[in-house]
């Protein structure tokens, strides 16, 4: 795992988010609410994969094909977190980014369910499961690394609509 420790964890590579000792600031999802009030908020299959980690079928998500330009924000609680810019065409079945939009937007938790080794990706802002970064797979993009995202777990912000302003760089 020390790929991972060295390039997308900067060596505080951790099987579980970090506890209060370990940087708590950061630890800490800012954006917390009752799992009463997300079963309210978020339909039963954004429920299923933002807040108890499921995984939606391959293939079906809205965003697995789409190309338009724009941001990407989490579903739950709007934080921008990929660009198109930094989407590429896997055919993994799910839209894969090669890098989250800034540091900080995601965190990164150990998962070893299913008897895999993976890395889970998680809004760093609402602490909802994103998908996992894979790293190595030879697709040629500038980190090697591919975000394997859930369709149900984004919102695409189309550039120039209202409330998308962070593309104009």
């Amino acid at each position: 795992m020390s790929n991972f420790g060295k390039s997308i964890f900067g060596n505080k590579a951790t099987d579980s988010v970090p506890g209060p000792a370990a940087d708590a600031v950061a630890a800490e999802p800012a954006y917390l609410k009752s799992d009463a009030e997300w079963r309210q908020e978020l339909t039963p299959e954004e429920y299923h994969v933002l807040r108890q980690a499921g995984t939606e079928r391959p293939f079906t998500g809205e965003y697995v094909d789409t190309h338009t330009e724009g941001v990407y924000q989490c579903r739950a609680c709007g934080t921008e977190l990929f660009r198109s810019n930094e989407k590429f065409d896997s055919h993994c079945g799910w839209p894969s980014f090669w890098a989250p939009l800034a540091e900080g937007t995601v965190r990164y938790i150990h998962d070893r369910t299913l008897g895999m080794k993976r890395v889970e990706v998680r809004c760093a802002h609402c602490d909802s499961h994103l998908g996992h970064v894979f790293e190595g797979e030879g697709y040629g993009t500038p980190t090697d690394q591919r975000f394997c995202i859930n369709s149900v777990s984004l919102k695409l912000v189309p550039r120039g609509a209202a409330g998308e302003e962070s593309t104009k760089a």
